[in-house]
């Protein structure tokens, strides 16, 4: 966690500027400038503390990182035995499904495991591997995107070329198609697989964030998503209101309906008056 270099000594000029004072030569008291140059000391202090702080730390992430490692390798080994387990998760997560078109969400069909591997120095950057079985999409059995960062900080990334058989291109069928069937896009026209190879703006990559800091950190609550909703009383709570609104609806329609009826009884004995008088008078 690096805070940048340590800041430069406060000069009188430049905390005049900040102030926004047009004076730029403008003078403090001896005590002013004295207490401002103790803080400019103080936060230098601060400032080393903090990258020690981020050398120690990723000491720590490292050796983590490695114990970590053999019960993501166990998770994935047990997650084998559940059939479509990744693609559930993938649709399940709102971020991810919100990318997701149907010929892809069908690929992902094939996707037997997902692992997240940072380099060893965890600085340099991280990769994304998705392994797939025998698919009619593409030969490759492993696609990767790889994230970089270099030492002038600015990311990059490169991502595995897709071997696509041929008529299921779908970063073609998807552009062909105005980037999906309305779905609600995370991005303009960004699906899946156009994000697996787009390399404009690595450092803002959510999709890769969320794979590497949600997803990939605890699938099974997203795998979960529907029997949560069910065990929390979500879908009966739902179920209960709309018997509500139904029973109240049928009242509404009861009530109308007998008005109606009240209505047409009145219509009937004024009717019935009007030809009673008539006939009187046809006597007389």
């Amino acid at each position: 966690m690096s805070h940048g270099p340590a800041p430069k000594k406060v000069k009188e000029s430049e905390v005049a500027g900040a102030s926004g004072d047009a004076d730029e030569s403008r003078d403090y008291d001896a005590e002013t400038q004295k207490a401002l140059e103790e803080i400019d000391a103080c936060q230098n202090e601060i400032d080393a503390l903090n990258e020690t702080a981020s050398e120690e730390i990723l000491v720590v992430e490292q050796k983590y990182n490695k114990l970590r490692k053999p019960y993501f390798d166990k998770r994935n080994d047990i997650i084998k035995r559940i059939p479509n387990f990744w693609v559930t998760a993938f649709v399940n997560h709102p971020q991810i499904s919100a990318i997701l078109d149907e010929d892809e969400e069908d690929c992902l069909h094939y996707l037997t495991k997902l692992e997240v591997e940072e380099f060893d120095d965890i600085k340099s950057g991280y990769r994304i591997n998705f392994h797939f079985k025998e698919n009619p999409y593409f030969e490759n059995k492993i696609l990767t995107k790889e994230f970089h960062l270099g030492s002038s900080g600015d990311p990059a990334s490169q991502s595995t070329s897709i071997r696509w058989k041929e008529g299921n291109d779908l970063s073609k069928k998807i552009k062909n198609k105005g980037g999906g069937k309305g779905r609600k896009r995370f991005l303009e026209q960004k699906t899946l697989f156009t994000w697996l190879t787009d390399h404009a703006d690595p450092s803002a990559d959510d999709i890769a964030e969320v794979i590497k800091d949600d997803m990939w950190p605890n699938p099974l609550q997203y795998y979960l998503v529907p029997d949560i909703e069910v065990e929390n009383g979500v879908e009966g709570e739902d179920d209960g209101s709309e018997d509500e609104d139904d029973a109240d609806l049928a009242e509404i329609e009861e009530e109308e309906i007998e008005g109606e009826e009240g209505v047409d009884n009145l219509a009937d004995e004024d009717e019935d008056d009007v030809a009673e008088q008539e006939d009187e008078g046809g006597e007389d």
